[in-house]
Protein backbone atom coordinates (compact mmCIF):
# COMPACT_ATOMS: atom_id res chain seq x y z
CA UNK A 1 0.00 0.00 0.00
CA UNK A 2 1.46 3.74 -0.83
CA UNK A 3 2.63 5.63 2.03
CA UNK A 4 1.72 9.47 2.17
CA UNK A 5 4.98 10.21 4.30
CA UNK A 6 3.01 10.90 7.52
CA UNK A 7 2.43 8.85 10.76
CA UNK A 8 -0.74 5.89 11.03
CA UNK A 9 -3.10 8.41 12.73
CA UNK A 10 -2.67 11.37 10.10
CA UNK A 11 -2.70 8.61 7.63
CA UNK A 12 -5.93 7.23 9.10
CA UNK A 13 -7.40 11.08 8.88
CA UNK A 14 -6.35 11.49 5.34
CA UNK A 15 -7.83 8.13 4.32
CA UNK A 16 -11.53 9.18 6.44
CA UNK A 17 -11.55 12.66 4.24
CA UNK A 18 -10.81 10.87 0.72
CA UNK A 19 -13.82 8.91 1.47
CA UNK A 20 -16.00 11.58 2.35
CA UNK A 21 -14.51 13.36 -1.19
CA UNK A 22 -15.39 9.82 -3.05
CA UNK A 23 -18.20 9.93 -1.95
CA UNK A 24 -19.37 13.93 -3.07
CA UNK A 25 -17.33 13.15 -6.51
CA UNK A 26 -19.69 9.89 -7.33
CA UNK A 27 -22.87 12.25 -6.31
CA UNK A 28 -21.80 15.10 -8.39
CA UNK A 29 -21.07 12.48 -11.15
CA UNK A 30 -24.68 11.16 -11.12
CA UNK A 31 -26.10 14.58 -10.64
CA UNK A 32 -24.57 15.26 -14.35
CA UNK A 33 -25.48 11.77 -15.64
CA UNK A 34 -29.04 12.60 -14.65
CA UNK A 35 -28.75 16.00 -16.40
CA UNK A 36 -27.86 13.83 -19.58
CA UNK A 37 -31.04 11.18 -19.04
CA UNK A 38 -33.77 14.13 -18.06
CA UNK A 39 -32.27 15.21 -21.47
CA UNK A 40 -32.69 11.88 -23.63
CA UNK A 41 -36.21 11.73 -21.73
CA UNK A 42 -38.25 15.00 -22.02
CA UNK A 43 -36.50 16.70 -25.59
CA UNK A 44 -35.17 13.29 -27.95
CA UNK A 45 -38.80 12.26 -28.18
CA UNK A 46 -38.48 12.58 -32.17
CA UNK A 47 -36.32 10.65 -34.94
CA UNK A 48 -35.24 14.03 -36.39
CA UNK A 49 -34.14 17.33 -35.26
CA UNK A 50 -32.90 20.77 -36.90
CA UNK A 51 -29.67 22.31 -36.12
CA UNK A 52 -31.75 24.79 -34.03
CA UNK A 53 -33.30 22.59 -31.64
CA UNK A 54 -29.96 20.38 -31.47
CA UNK A 55 -28.29 24.18 -30.24
CA UNK A 56 -31.14 24.42 -27.80
CA UNK A 57 -31.13 21.49 -26.36
CA UNK A 58 -26.84 21.24 -26.15
CA UNK A 59 -26.86 24.96 -24.63
CA UNK A 60 -29.96 23.80 -22.11
CA UNK A 61 -27.82 21.09 -21.32
CA UNK A 62 -24.53 23.20 -21.08
CA UNK A 63 -26.56 25.59 -18.61
CA UNK A 64 -27.38 23.27 -16.21
CA UNK A 65 -24.40 20.97 -16.30
CA UNK A 66 -22.22 24.12 -15.70
CA UNK A 67 -24.85 25.31 -12.67
CA UNK A 68 -24.12 21.87 -11.51
CA UNK A 69 -20.62 21.42 -11.48
CA UNK A 70 -19.75 25.56 -10.61
CA UNK A 71 -22.26 24.52 -7.37
CA UNK A 72 -20.08 21.59 -6.21
CA UNK A 73 -16.56 23.17 -6.73
CA UNK A 74 -17.71 26.21 -4.74
CA UNK A 75 -18.87 23.73 -2.32
CA UNK A 76 -16.12 21.71 -2.40
CA UNK A 77 -13.95 24.71 -1.88
CA UNK A 78 -15.71 25.69 1.14
CA UNK A 79 -15.55 22.21 2.49
CA UNK A 80 -12.08 22.10 2.40
CA UNK A 81 -11.82 25.69 3.95
CA UNK A 82 -13.55 24.18 6.64
CA UNK A 83 -11.11 21.17 6.74
CA UNK A 84 -8.05 23.61 6.94
CA UNK A 85 -9.74 25.40 9.61
CA UNK A 86 -10.08 22.58 11.81
CA UNK A 87 -6.65 22.06 11.59
CA UNK A 88 -5.63 25.20 12.49
CA UNK A 89 -7.79 25.57 15.57
CA UNK A 90 -6.27 22.65 16.82
CA UNK A 91 -3.13 24.09 16.01
CA UNK A 92 -3.68 27.62 17.67
CA UNK A 93 -4.59 25.37 21.04
CA UNK A 94 -0.68 24.52 21.25
CA UNK A 95 0.13 27.73 20.40
CA UNK A 96 1.64 26.45 16.97
CA UNK A 97 2.02 28.17 13.42
CA UNK A 98 1.19 25.90 10.29
CA UNK A 99 2.07 26.63 6.87
CA UNK A 100 0.62 25.56 3.58
CA UNK A 101 2.62 25.55 0.37
CA UNK A 102 0.59 26.37 -2.51
CA UNK A 103 2.96 25.36 -5.00
CA UNK A 104 2.53 21.94 -4.39
CA UNK A 105 -1.07 21.60 -5.01
CA UNK A 106 0.02 21.19 -8.98
CA UNK A 107 2.82 19.06 -8.38
CA UNK A 108 2.31 16.11 -10.61
CA UNK A 109 4.25 13.54 -8.78
CA UNK A 110 2.91 14.41 -5.68
CA UNK A 111 -1.05 14.04 -7.31
CA UNK A 112 0.02 10.68 -8.96
CA UNK A 113 1.49 9.72 -5.47
CA UNK A 114 -1.76 10.62 -3.85
CA UNK A 115 -4.24 9.09 -7.05
CA UNK A 116 -2.18 5.90 -6.16
CA UNK A 117 -2.78 6.04 -2.67
CA UNK A 118 -6.31 6.12 -3.40
CA UNK A 119 -6.21 3.21 -5.62
CA UNK A 120 -4.35 0.94 -3.25
CA UNK A 121 -7.08 2.13 -0.60
CA UNK A 122 -9.99 1.57 -2.16
CA UNK A 123 -8.72 -1.45 -3.31
CA UNK A 124 -8.26 -3.10 0.09
CA UNK A 125 -11.65 -1.11 1.71
CA UNK A 126 -13.75 -3.39 -1.31
CA UNK A 127 -11.50 -6.49 -0.25
CA UNK A 128 -11.66 -5.83 3.51
CA UNK A 129 -15.59 -4.67 3.39
CA UNK A 130 -16.25 -8.30 1.15
CA UNK A 131 -14.66 -10.28 3.50
CA UNK A 132 -15.66 -9.08 6.93
CA UNK A 133 -19.20 -7.10 5.94
CA UNK A 134 -19.87 -6.96 10.06
CA UNK A 135 -17.46 -4.89 11.80
CA UNK A 136 -17.76 -4.53 16.13
CA UNK A 137 -18.23 -0.91 17.01
CA UNK A 138 -16.28 0.65 19.76
CA UNK A 139 -18.39 1.07 23.18
CA UNK A 140 -19.15 4.71 23.70
CA UNK A 141 -16.63 6.36 25.57
CA UNK A 142 -18.05 7.87 28.96
CA UNK A 143 -17.07 11.69 30.32
CA UNK A 144 -15.12 10.20 33.36
CA UNK A 145 -12.28 9.03 30.88
CA UNK A 146 -11.94 12.24 29.48
CA UNK A 147 -12.09 14.20 32.41
CA UNK A 148 -9.32 11.81 33.77
CA UNK A 149 -7.12 12.39 30.42
CA UNK A 150 -8.20 16.27 31.15
CA UNK A 151 -6.62 16.15 34.76
CA UNK A 152 -3.38 14.28 33.69
CA UNK A 153 -3.24 16.93 30.67
CA UNK A 154 -3.47 19.83 33.61
CA UNK A 155 -0.90 18.13 36.04
CA UNK A 156 1.73 17.31 33.19
CA UNK A 157 1.39 21.20 32.16
CA UNK A 158 2.09 22.12 35.72
CA UNK A 159 4.99 19.78 36.07
CA UNK A 160 6.37 21.14 33.08
CA UNK A 161 6.52 24.54 34.56
CA UNK A 162 7.93 23.66 37.28
CA UNK A 163 10.80 22.13 35.06
CA UNK A 164 10.97 25.36 33.53
CA UNK A 165 11.40 27.29 36.67
CA UNK A 166 13.97 25.00 37.71
CA UNK A 167 15.71 24.76 34.45
CA UNK A 168 16.30 28.96 34.79
CA UNK A 169 17.42 28.69 38.50
CA UNK A 170 20.40 26.25 37.47
CA UNK A 171 20.94 28.40 34.58
CA UNK A 172 21.53 31.61 36.65
CA UNK A 173 23.55 29.69 39.12
CA UNK A 174 25.85 28.27 36.34
CA UNK A 175 26.10 32.04 34.89
CA UNK A 176 27.46 33.14 38.65
CA UNK A 177 30.08 29.95 38.60
CA UNK A 178 31.38 31.46 35.14
CA UNK A 179 31.60 34.86 36.65
CA UNK A 180 33.45 34.29 39.91
CA UNK A 181 35.82 31.73 37.97
CA UNK A 182 36.22 34.48 35.13
CA UNK A 183 37.13 37.15 38.58
CA UNK A 184 39.32 34.51 40.12
CA UNK A 185 41.30 34.00 37.27
CA UNK A 186 41.72 37.89 36.94
CA UNK A 187 43.03 37.89 40.70
CA UNK A 188 45.70 35.69 40.14
CA UNK A 189 46.69 37.57 36.78
CA UNK A 190 46.81 40.62 39.07
CA UNK A 191 49.21 39.03 41.74
CA UNK A 192 51.28 37.82 38.75
CA UNK A 193 51.82 41.29 37.69
CA UNK A 194 52.65 42.39 41.31
CA UNK A 195 54.95 39.26 41.25
CA UNK A 196 57.13 40.27 38.33
CA UNK A 197 57.26 44.48 39.45
CA UNK A 198 58.33 43.09 43.09
CA UNK A 199 61.38 41.20 41.54
CA UNK A 200 64.08 44.50 41.73
CA UNK A 201 63.15 44.67 45.50
CA UNK A 202 65.26 43.13 48.25
CA UNK A 203 65.40 39.70 48.52
CA UNK A 204 63.57 39.34 51.94
CA UNK A 205 60.51 41.11 50.29
CA UNK A 206 60.75 39.21 47.80
CA UNK A 207 60.43 36.19 49.30
CA UNK A 208 57.70 37.35 51.46
CA UNK A 209 55.68 38.27 48.61
CA UNK A 210 56.46 34.86 46.82
CA UNK A 211 55.36 33.34 49.76
CA UNK A 212 52.03 35.84 49.91
CA UNK A 213 51.61 34.54 46.20
CA UNK A 214 51.94 30.94 46.71
CA UNK A 215 49.19 31.07 49.72
CA UNK A 216 47.40 33.06 47.41
CA UNK A 217 47.59 30.63 44.60
CA UNK A 218 46.97 27.46 46.41
CA UNK A 219 43.86 29.13 47.83
CA UNK A 220 42.68 29.93 44.37
CA UNK A 221 43.43 26.40 43.04
CA UNK A 222 41.64 25.06 45.67
CA UNK A 223 38.87 27.77 45.14
CA UNK A 224 39.20 27.30 41.56
CA UNK A 225 38.83 23.02 41.80
CA UNK A 226 35.76 23.71 43.78
CA UNK A 227 34.31 26.34 41.61
CA UNK A 228 34.75 23.56 38.86
CA UNK A 229 33.73 20.98 40.77
CA UNK A 230 30.26 22.90 41.42
CA UNK A 231 30.06 24.05 37.61
CA UNK A 232 30.26 20.53 36.35
CA UNK A 233 27.70 19.08 38.99
CA UNK A 234 25.53 22.16 37.58
CA UNK A 235 26.14 21.21 33.90
CA UNK A 236 25.11 17.55 34.93
CA UNK A 237 21.79 18.86 37.02
CA UNK A 238 20.77 21.06 33.97
CA UNK A 239 21.44 18.00 31.27
CA UNK A 240 18.60 16.29 33.66
CA UNK A 241 16.62 18.50 34.02
CA UNK A 242 16.47 19.19 29.72
CA UNK A 243 15.71 15.30 29.47
CA UNK A 244 12.97 15.56 31.87
CA UNK A 245 11.66 18.38 30.22
CA UNK A 246 11.56 16.28 26.87
CA UNK A 247 9.76 13.50 28.55
CA UNK A 248 6.98 15.76 30.32
CA UNK A 249 6.46 17.50 26.43
CA UNK A 250 6.63 13.99 24.81
CA UNK A 251 3.80 12.79 27.41
CA UNK A 252 1.76 16.24 26.68
CA UNK A 253 1.68 15.02 23.07
CA UNK A 254 0.35 11.24 23.76
CA UNK A 255 -1.85 13.20 26.50
CA UNK A 256 -3.56 15.60 23.89
CA UNK A 257 -3.33 12.53 20.92
CA UNK A 258 -5.03 10.38 23.21
CA UNK A 259 -7.67 13.01 24.07
CA UNK A 260 -8.30 13.94 20.44
CA UNK A 261 -9.02 9.73 19.62
CA UNK A 262 -11.21 9.60 22.38
CA UNK A 263 -13.47 12.76 21.70
CA UNK A 264 -14.08 11.24 18.10
CA UNK A 265 -15.13 8.33 19.22
CA UNK A 266 -17.57 9.78 21.39
CA UNK A 267 -21.31 9.05 21.03
CA UNK A 268 -21.87 13.06 20.18
CA UNK A 269 -19.30 13.07 17.73
CA UNK A 270 -20.43 10.57 16.16
CA UNK A 271 -24.50 11.76 16.20
CA UNK A 272 -23.26 14.96 14.77
CA UNK A 273 -21.73 12.91 11.65
CA UNK A 274 -24.72 11.44 11.29
CA UNK A 275 -26.91 13.96 11.26
CA UNK A 276 -24.38 15.95 8.90
CA UNK A 277 -24.65 13.17 6.34
CA UNK A 278 -28.49 13.07 6.37
CA UNK A 279 -28.41 16.86 5.90
CA UNK A 280 -26.41 16.41 2.51
CA UNK A 281 -28.58 13.82 1.05
CA UNK A 282 -31.74 15.87 2.12
CA UNK A 283 -30.18 19.13 -0.10
CA UNK A 284 -28.92 16.51 -2.83
CA UNK A 285 -32.54 15.22 -3.05
CA UNK A 286 -33.86 18.53 -2.70
CA UNK A 287 -30.94 19.45 -5.72
CA UNK A 288 -32.93 16.67 -7.80
CA UNK A 289 -36.10 17.21 -7.57
CA UNK A 290 -35.64 21.15 -8.55
CA UNK A 291 -33.74 20.07 -11.25
CA UNK A 292 -36.70 17.99 -12.66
Amino acid sequence: QAELGVNEHHQNEVISYMRFARFKRGMCLKTVDSCFQDLKDSRLVEETFTVDEVIDMLDGLQSVVHSEVESELINTTYTNVLLLRQLFSQAEKWYLKLQTDVSDLENRELLDQVAEFEKSEYTSSTKKSTADPIKPKLAPLNEGGSELLNKTVAHLQEENEKLKTRLRTIETQATAALDEKSKLEKSLRDLQMIQGDQKNNANQDITELENKVAALKSQFEKTLNDTTANQKFLEEDLVTTKHDLLKVQDQLSTAEKELEKKFQQTAAYRNMKEILTKKNEQIKDLRRRLSK
